[in-house]
């Protein structure tokens, strides 16, 4: 079963979600917080697999939550999903640099918001459809902290694979554009993400345009784009 947790200051929203997700059978609500503060102190005692943390909450907000459910090392294999009807490219951008491992929003499909809960707990990242190129464009117009050294401990396939995922690409259809099958473009990504320290890969598409590897423009995005796996 896949554990999860949601943090919204809505009572009605909590519930909501507990509903739509529950109608899966693999997948059971193990918790509840109305507050930031509340559910950093429930994910730390329950330890689940997702959580669905709300942006917008008064006192500190789910960005801040997730910043310190992230710095825990003992909530290592938590995966966050920020859940928002917010879908400015700050609060994009921003949930990324904060840990998270996808980013919705509320008007998500049920069925769509469960399989997102599946593809993060699974170590996967996913970004709403309708957000996906904003995470592309905010990572390419941020600043660029990161020195491109950092990518010479890269093979020259890995360095590849790497411009495949900031374009947005699935693991799938970087096996097609690279002559290698899924199991192997994931294997790389793996690698990717032991290599650059990046937690998800989420990270790894900042990191593609943080370092200077793509700029706005040198990637192909993918013509459809429904999740990035």
């Amino acid at each position: 079963m896949i554990r999860v947790v949601i943090v919204d200051d809505q009572h009605l929203v909590r519930e909501g979600l507990r509903l739509l997700l529950e109608r899966a059978d693999d997948i059971v609500v193990a918790g509840d917080a109305g507050g930031a503060d509340a559910g950093v102190e429930l994910v730390a005692r329950l330890r689940p697999d997702v959580v669905l943390m709300d942006i917008r909450m008064p006192g500190p907000d789910g960005l801040d939550a997730t910043r310190r459910i992230m710095a825990d090392p003992a909530l290592r294999d938590v995966h966050v999903i920020v859940l928002t009807t917010f879908d400015t490219d700050e609060n994009i951008q921003e949930a990324i640099r904060a840990g998270a491992a996808g980013f919705l929003l509320k008007d998500t499909s049920p069925e769509r918001m469960r399989e997102a809960v599946r593809i993060v707990a699974s170590g996967d990242a996913l970004l709403s459809p309708a957000v996906t190129r904003r995470v592309m464009r905010a990572a390419a117009a941020g600043p660029r902290p990161s020195s491109p050294e950092r990518l010479d401990r890269l093979t020259e396939r890995e360095r590849e694979v790497l411009a495949e995922v900031g374009a947005g690409w699935s693991n799938a259809e970087i096996g097609e554009r690279l002559f290698i099958s899924p199991a192997t473009a994931r294997t790389h990504v793996g690698r990717l993400l032991t290599k650059l320290g990046a937690r998800d890969r989420s990270q790894l598409v900042v990191l593609a345009y943080e370092t200077g590897l793509l700029t706005p423009g040198s990637g192909t995005p993918p013509p459809t784009d429904p999740h990035v796996r």
